[in-house]
């Protein structure tokens, strides 16, 4: 047995630990599952919300990405830094209607707001298909982390099924406390490596940073520049992702969901003051996948996602390739646990008590979720396995789905809300179905609307969607305008 695959089990033994022990001391009821009971400081939930961050998508989509395209990359490191000044304002709303109302999870918070129960089915149906490629995203990345750092000693699929096995034990006994002191440790690791690769690799390499580019520059002209079109790397289509990925970023159930873990309010304008400055670590990533363009040439297609691990390989010990495959194997666990633990929770809270058995009790609510983990876990298993998509293609797919809730979000934070829950739901319905289409049918903006000017054709396709979503909830929310203020003159939150 290799040094590095002895690391790697040593670390992924010590992540199963410490979920489970996360436990101690807590009654496991469904608010303590979920949020936390609602008692983390500052330090958590900015590590919670810092995993959005630093997932699988970091060491491979991040540099896969910088490897595979150039200059459009910096797409990662503006969208969530925007995201993140946003949620100055947004947050602390949220968060104070939530604790009102002692909601646990997204499609609560709409069925509340917009007093309707078939809101909030289908906000819940809408995260579930969302976060299941998310999670499918880490799972795939857990496979080609382990797969690569272990010389091929485990299998990627033994790797997933291993990895999802480990995230569903400690889920079930702790649920976001598992999620919360597995992201400590996450966090202090991967910051560690991250910020050593991105500074020695060009060195050792190229000399330096400046050399690096000065050499990419030379070797692939235009390579670190935008072109003047491309359906995924126009200037045009970074501003169009940028934005609508920064306005989806905390539509996230599971990043949603966080909020309601903090006891108080002021935590979340603390973290948007550093949270924007803990982004620039993205950039050593980036740093990484550029190191490997020259040096370790030939990759394509979703291949371009072993970029840092397969220099990481050429470069150094197997002791260290282990070190950075468990820095890499917990951008998976942790992300992947919150995910799980948010899915199951949907199911249980929102899809089958919203829509099945109202007056079901917390505690059998609680059971419920807990049993939906696995069943949750082997869904994307099997489609992580039958998927070819990159890690940044299936990121981008969740995006905008997610980000169809942005708008219903944002008026229902109003003073005087205008918006209806027939103009919420219709709006939802009619973007969510836009995206799907478009993403089975493989469609862009030129292939949609082949009239507009070829500046618009590289516009995220997700802004189709989101635009007639937004047209949609305007019509039909003054359409019914009358009726929801005689409503709401004499109903109450559900």
């Amino acid at each position: 047995m290799s040094s590095a695959l002895i690391i790697i089990i040593a670390v992924t033994l010590f992540a199963l630990y410490l979920g489970i022990r996360a436990r101690r001391g807590h009654d496991m009821n469904l608010e303590q599952w979920t949020v936390g009971g609602r008692s983390f400081g500052t330090a958590f939930v900015f590590l919670l919300m810092a995993g959005e961050i630093y997932t699988t998508f970091t060491f491979l989509g991040g540099s896969g990405f910088a490897y595979g395209k150039g200059a459009p990359v910096y797409y990662i490191l503006a969208y969530a830094t925007l995201a993140y000044v946003l949620s100055y304002w947004l947050l602390p709303p949220v968060w104070r209607y939530a604790k009102a109302h002692r909601l646990v999870s997204q499609p609560h918070f709409f069925a509340r707001k917009y007093d309707s129960d078939a809101l909030g089915v289908m906000v819940a149906i809408v995260d579930v298909a969302a976060l299941i490629p998310y999670l499918v995203l880490q799972l795939k990345g857990l496979g080609i982390i382990v797969a690569t750092t272990s010389y091929g000693a485990i299998s990627s699929t033994a790797a997933i099924w291993i990895g999802a096995a480990v995230v569903t034990v400690y889920v079930m006994a702790s649920g976001v406390r598992g999620s919360a002191w597995n992201s400590v440790v996450k966090d202090l690791l991967i910051l560690g490596v991250v910020l050593f690769l991105g500074i020695y690799l060009p060195i050792h390499h190229y000399g330096s940073l400046g050399n690096m580019f000065h050499a990419i520059d030379t070797a692939r002209p235009g390579f670190l520049t935008f072109p003047d079109k491309g359906a995924s790397s126009s200037v045009v289509w970074f501003q169009s992702t940028v934005l609508l990925t920064a306005l989806g970023f905390f539509m996230w159930p599971h990043t949603f969901g966080s909020v309601f873990t903090a006891k108080d309010e002021r935590i979340f304008r603390r973290n948007a003051m550093v949270l924007p400055i803990y982004q620039l670590i993205l950039l050593f990533v980036f740093f990484v996948g550029f190191a490997a363009t020259l040096t370790v040439p030939g990759l394509t297609g979703g291949n371009i996602d072993l970029s840092l691990f397969r220099l990481t390989i050429q470069t150094f010990d197997p002791w260290f390739v282990g070190v950075v495959g468990a820095a890499g194997v917990l951008t998976a666990l942790v992300p992947g646990s919150m995910i799980l633990t948010t899915a199951s929770t949907l199911i249980a809270n929102d899809i089958y008590r919203g829509l099945l058995q109202r007056d079901a009790s917390d505690a059998r609510v609680t059971k419920l979720a807990r049993f939906m983990v696995p069943v949750v876990a082997v869904v994307a298993v099997l489609f992580t396995l039958h998927g070819g998509e990159t890690i940044v293609a299936l990121l981008l797919m969740g995006y905008n789905f997610v980000t169809q809730l942005f708008p219903a979000v944002v008026c229902s934070l109003a003073a005087r809300n205008r918006a209806t829950k027939q103009g919420a739901f219709c709006g939802i319905a009619v973007g969510v179905l836009v995206v799907a289409t478009t993403t089975i049918m493989h469609l862009s903006v030129g292939q949609l609307l082949p009239f507009l000017p070829d500046a618009l054709k590289d516009v995220n396709i997700g802004f189709v969607a989101l635009t007639l979503n937004v047209i949609v909830f305007a019509i039909v929310s003054a359409l019914t305008q009358p009726h929801a203020q005689a409503g709401q003159s004499r109903a109450q939150p559900r």
